[in-house]
């Protein structure tokens, strides 16, 4: 979750960056691709560059190719889930120029390899992996075949492939017509088990971490499936779609875009959730507390068991030394203000601005608690955010 955090403020820096024209690069690596040839891509562009007109546009672009290929050159290969470089001049001062480079490890593989040349990064493809905060189980089944993946984000990963023969139009000679639809009807109730038994065994490898199962097919094999109810009943079955296909490409991708719907709905029901039990909690001064002093006291006396926070919150740890007095104290504030002036009338110089926050996520990661990240776009998110501060905690005892 420290992970998912970091990227988050990254993100907040990156998405106010505006370039005075199109000179801020944006590069996607995968994890399978090449660093060899990503430079010599970067070559190329830098020598196309060149026809850019604008001087100062130019010098600009030219830079920060520059300045990422001195990057990738600490690079043997990229790591897990791929590479994400964002570098361009964050000077808003045209004649002097800065260019910065920012990187990340994104929180999934990489799909593409993207160059992108533009007046603001390209962050789309990182903002798609963060809205992805719960997994599920896919199934794309007919009355022969069944694909089983499972969906994090826009990451898909395919867990098993089935065939079944129960629907084969073979009838062996001699064979009476009601022992051969017996044997078909076995056939066919065979294969749905052990459809349902992948199924449970995704599950139980996930240890039933997955939030539900989606079905999708064409026919219907699947909502047969489904009312043979051999699958383990801790598996909820979100929704059952109409798709055309039953591979790992085509199949799972229109299942995909069928239960887009479902999907954001359940990210918002899971939110919500949440939220409602932090409220009924706190209205019966339950087992809940909020703002960052309380929620560190319970953090530090191992007395929580789920850390719910803003995905806006903006608390600084500031440290200040007075110019005058050389007096030192720590001040925790929200949002960007900063006091001036110290009580003697000397000016108050920030020595160190952390973000508390990142402490407590930290915490919670070694201590395996749970963190939920509330939206502010939506009711509850404001609520958590302006009544409580962007930050809460679900305690163990009072």
């Amino acid at each position: 979750m420290k992970k998912e955090y970091d990227i988050k403020k990254e993100m907040k820096v990156l998405e106010s960056i505006r370039g005075s024209g199109t000179e801020l690069i944006s590069v996607y690596i995968p994890p399978d691709f090449s660093i060899d040839a990503e430079i010599g891509k970067l070559r190329d562009e830098h020598s196309q560059s060149g026809n850019i007109k604008s001087k100062s546009t130019r010098l600009n672009v030219q830079g920060a190719i520059d300045k990422i290929i001195q990057y990738l050159k600490l690079y043997k290969n990229p790591p897990k889930n791929g590479l994400a470089i964002f570098c361009g001049n964050v000077s808003k001062e045209q004649a002097k120029p800065n260019i910065e480079l920012f990187s990340m490890e994104p929180p999934q593989p990489v799909k593409s390899n993207i160059y992108r040349c533009d007046s603001t990064f390209l962050l789309e493809p990182i903002e798609v992996m963060l809205e992805a905060k719960d997994m599920y189980c896919l199934v794309v089944m007919d009355g022969r075949d069944a694909t089983i993946a499972t969906l994090k984000g826009t990451h898909v990963n395919v867990e098993k492939t089935l065939r079944s023969f129960a629907h084969a139009k073979v009838r062996k000679g001699g064979q009476s017509a009601n022992r051969y639809e017996r044997a078909i009807s076995e056939s066919i109730s065979d294969y749905y088990k052990a459809v349902s038994d992948s199924v449970n065994a995704v599950f139980e490898k996930y240890n039933f971490k997955l939030k539900g199962l989606i079905v999708g097919g064409p026919g219907p094999s699947k909502e047969n499936f489904v009312k043979e109810k051999q699958l383990n009943y801790q598996i909820k079955v979100l929704g059952i779609f109409d798709t055309g296909y039953t591979d790992e490409h085509m199949g799972i991708s229109e299942l995909l875009q069928k239960s887009k719907e479902l999907l954001v709905e359940q990210g918002a029901v899971h939110e919500r959730a949440v939220m409602e039990k932090f409220l009924n909690e706190i209205s019966r001064n339950g087992l809940a507390t909020y703002g960052y002093e309380n929620v560190k006291k319970a953090m530090l006396a191992n007395n929580v068991t789920l850390l719910i926070v803003s995905d806006d919150i903006d608390i600084h740890a500031v440290h200040y030394k007075c110019s005058s007095c050389n007096a030192e104290f720590d001040s925790l504030e929200e949002g960007p203000q900063r006091k001036q002036k110290h009580e003697c009338g000397g000016n108050l110089e920030v020595v160190s601005d952390v973000d508390p926050v990142d402490d407590l996520i930290e915490m919670a990661d070694r201590n395996n608690i749970d963190v939920a990240f509330i939206s502010s776009d939506g009711q509850y998110g404001k609520e958590l955010l302006l009544g409580f501060h962007g930050i809460a905690a679900m305690l163990k005892y009072r």
